[in-house]
């Protein structure tokens, strides 16, 4: 007999098998139901949004948007508009410094003329051509302060105001109502509409126990 006749074969185990492989599965199968809660964890599914939901979202941000850009809009219309009024003010007060410094020069200029006598003008020739040329230079300042829009306040014979007129002292027995400018210690000035400096005056004092009579009031702080 040979040897491998003489071999007795192992009998086989088949219920080790099928347990073997039946612990495979069950393995299989809780790990894929364990991807299977991961995944369903990290996508969540999430009901969509509907067409009317969708168009209110859209009309809720173009509003916003519209509102926006009106706001910006108005905001640089303002900012138009102030640079636009600054500009016109500094061309048009914009000498105002100047102006009220050559106002001492003017004054002066005057005195200048008022301190020579008539007989004195008459008299000396010299005395004559300066006094004509201090006047030609007067008129030639107070035409260049016009120039620039300023204009001369000689209130004399009108009614007191006070937003042009410094009231200094009162008259009595002027036989002029109460509140009249019955002398100008120093004109006034303004430029355009704005006030560069009062006139220095003095008014009519009524008669005691009559009521003053009504003069121009106007608020000049505003």
């Amino acid at each position: 007999m040979n040897d491998d006749d003489s071999k007795q074969e192992e009998p086989g185990n088949p219920e080790g098998a099928d347990a073997a492989e039946g612990l495979d599965n069950v393995v299989n199968l809780a790990g894929g139901a364990e991807d299977g809660g991961a995944a369903e964890g990290a996508n969540p599914q999430s009901e969509p949004a509907t067409p009317e939901e969708k168009i209110a979202a859209l009309e809720a941000e173009l509003a916003a948007g519209r509102d926006q850009l009106l706001r910006q809009l108005a905001e640089t219309e303002n900012v138009r508009r102030r640079a636009k009024r600054e500009r016109e003010e500094t061309i048009r007060y914009g000498a105002s410094a100047l102006a009220r410094d050559l106002l001492n020069v003017a004054d002066n200029l005057q005195r200048a003329l008022q301190s020579v006598p008539t007989e004195a003008r008459e008299a000396d020739e010299t005395i004559k051509n300066l006094v004509i040329g201090v006047e030609l230079t007067e008129k030639e300042l107070l035409t260049a302060l016009q120039k620039q829009g300023v204009e001369k306040i000689v209130p004399l014979g009108e009614k007191f105001s006070y937003d042009r007129h410094q009231a200094m002292f009162e008259v009595p027995g002027t036989d002029k109502p109460a509140g009249t400018v019955v002398e100008v210690m120093q004109p006034g000035y303004v430029m355009h509409d704005r006030l560069l400096r009062p006139a220095m005056v003095g008014v009519a004092k009524g008669d005691p126990g009559s009521p003053p009579d009504d003069v121009n009031h106007v608020d000049s702080t505003a």
